[in-house]
């Protein structure tokens, strides 16, 4: 049997997508956005932003580009993404009656923006699978955002959905949701880490999507000249929230969130020997290096290794042939 069969039988097995989650609105931010994906063998995701990082007053034209990125050459690795208008505005049908019949096949995941419920997000699904049919017969992946207090209310149940792979934070709305009860200090670092209100709305998120094995997506950092403050966001996201994945707004971000989110060397190697050893041994339990260790630790570093496949590490053979 697969390692992924063997480790999985009565857990859910997680979702692996891309670390980094780059949001582009103009077309030349666009563009460019995807020219640096190839230049980086499709090492992330790019989301294009149909809501609140495009202009406003030319929502047609700008779906109909978006449309035609994700259907063309370009889209080499089809890690391109879009957000589209909240279920709430009048372009939201429109960008759907767009964008998915022309490049459903292509489209990585679609991103709904300002949930409520669970019964809303329920309807914008049904909206969704009206336009987005593959030929495959496979239902388009969705991103939902938490940043309402309806949505985080009921961030298990939507975690749940079997259509969503990844909850994504939105923590700019969330904090502006509280009408000043929130200091603004908490919409950047180290107020995001420490305010009591938005710590709990990050770990909830979090919780729910582990449960469920859905990947969590933090939110961006806002500093776009010292690329620290970045690396530091991205670090604590992963060590002490449990986030997978994180957005990024601009190209500079791009690398410092993937070396934040990626296993390290010595984690690799670790895991190679682990899993190779119990691979050995049918999968029993092992001794290595003077510690025990069973199947709970073997999906660890089985993901480990999953992982690592999704970036930009060249793995051995022994890493190849487990996977």
């Amino acid at each position: 049997m697969h390692p992924s069969t063997v480790l999985f039988q009565d857990h859910i097995r997680p979702v692996i997508l891309p670390v980094c989650d780059h949001y582009a609105g103009s077309e030349k931010l666009m563009r460019k956005s995807i020219a640096r994906q190839q230049e980086l063998d499709g090492v992330f995701d790019i989301t294009l932003d149909c809501e609140d990082g495009a202009s406003a007053g030319n929502e047609i034209i700008h779906a109909e580009l978006i449309a035609a990125l994700v259907a063309s050459t370009d889209n080499h690795y089809q890690r391109l993404g879009v957000r589209v208008h909240d279920v709430h505005h009048p372009a939201f049908e429109q960008d759907l009656e767009i964008i998915l019949p022309a490049c459903a096949d292509k489209l990585a995941y679609l991103v709904l923006p300002k949930i409520n419920t669970t019964a809303e997000l329920l309807s914008a699904l049904q909206r969704i699978n009206h336009y987005g049919k593959r030929t495959d017969g496979q239902l388009i992946p969705v991103h939902a955002l938490i940043e309402t207090h309806g949505a985080l209310a009921e961030v298990q149940q939507i975690a749940a959905l079997p259509q969503v792979e990844c909850l994504s934070f939105g923590l700019m709305d969330f904090v502006s949701s509280h009408f000043g009860a929130i200091p603004a200090s908490a919409m950047r670092s180290p107020g995001q880490f420490t305010h009591p209100l938005v710590l709990r709305a990050k770990l909830e998120i979090a919780a729910a999507c582990h449960r469920y094995g859905k990947v969590a997506s933090h939110n961006v950092t806002t500093e776009i000249k010292d690329i620290s403050v970045v690396a530091n966001d991205a670090r604590r996201a992963a060590s002490e929230c449990g986030y997978t994945r994180m957005w990024s707004i601009h190209p500079d971000q791009i690398r410092p969130v993937i070396q934040a989110f990626s296993p390290s060397e010595n984690e690799i190697h670790d895991a190679i020997a682990i899993l190779t050893q119990a691979k050995n041994q049918a999968w029993g339990p092992i001794q290595w290096q003077g510690q025990l260790h069973d199947r709970a630790s073997y999906r660890y570093y089985w993901t480990i290794l999953r992982r690592a496949q999704s970036g930009s590490f060249v793995l051995p053979a022994a890493a190849q042939e487990l996977l």
